[in-house]
């Protein structure tokens, strides 16, 4: 069955998320982290992209990105293949080293952004990996928090919110779940997330009406919603939709 088209965001920003194929480490080295580091660089200046945040964690991928001239599909075939080309003679390996394809979710709005942001940077540390995110070498936390020199485009952060007040936002103990990851591999996306990730795919103030919105249309963002990680009752309570035609739609596509 083919795959449906992913919904593009207005603001061109997506959080994106990789993760190795079977739960299996992608990183072993320092050089495997500084070869995908090397090739996020080259990247930007082949698909003009902009990258406003990464971490690379040791079996996932953590990237706020902006598209530039190519779809974010092109951007991570292009990192994908050169990437794995390179590893597999390395290891000594065949075959895919990541899972399915990429995970993302559109970014909309600045405070969700700035959420994101924080949340990217704070992989390392929630999951016990090092006490601050400055400590963590293979993420942007350093370009931001301290000034220094990388690859990261940090501009528009510091734009949205001083020096000062973005430091101390990032620095800040916090609940943050955005593109999150379960016991059993899905991901779910918290309540708070559900409903930006909504609002940016069916409009603010939303209300389910079979008159409202063109059937096809509807049945595509469903799928969306859902394959972003918005479980089956929630996007039900959130949406008005009901629950029985969200079965419907998933069952048949």
């Amino acid at each position: 069955m083919p795959r449906k088209a992913r919904i593009l965001g207005e603001s061109g920003i997506y959080h994106v998320m990789l993760r190795g194929i079977n739960r299996q480490q992608i990183f072993y080295d320092e050089e495997d982290y500084c070869r995908y580091i090397s090739l996020l660089k080259r990247y930007k200046e082949i698909s003009h992209f902009r990258l406003h945040c990464y971490c690379l964690m040791g079996n996932h991928i953590h990237l706020l990105l902006e598209t530039g001239n190519e779809p974010l599909s092109l951007v991570f075939r292009r990192l994908g293949a050169s990437f794995v080309y390179w590893y597999n003679q390395k290891y000594e390996r065949v075959g895919h080293l990541f899972q399915d394809r990429f995970k993302s979710e559109a970014v909309e709005n600045d405070p969700y952004y700035l959420t994101v942001l924080r949340y990217i940077l704070q992989n390392p540390v929630k999951a016990g990996i090092c006490a601050s995110s400055v400590a963590y070498p293979y993420s942007s936390a350093r370009e931001y928090l301290l000034g220094a020199e990388g690859i990261t485009d940090t501009a528009f952060a510091f734009s949205l919110a001083g020096e000062t007040i973005l430091r101390e936002f990032l620095n800040q103990d916090n609940e943050d779940a955005c593109l999150d990851i379960t016991e059993k591999g899905h991901y779910k996306l918290t309540e708070q997330a559900s409903m930006r990730l909504i609002e940016a795919t069916l409009g603010n103030g939303f209300t389910y009406s079979r008159k409202q919105i063109d059937p096809a249309e509807l049945s595509l963002r469903i799928r969306y919603l859902y394959d972003s990680g918005i479980p089956i009752r929630l996007l039900s309570r959130l949406t008005g939709i009901p629950k029985s035609l969200i079965e419907k739609v998933l069952k048949v596509q």
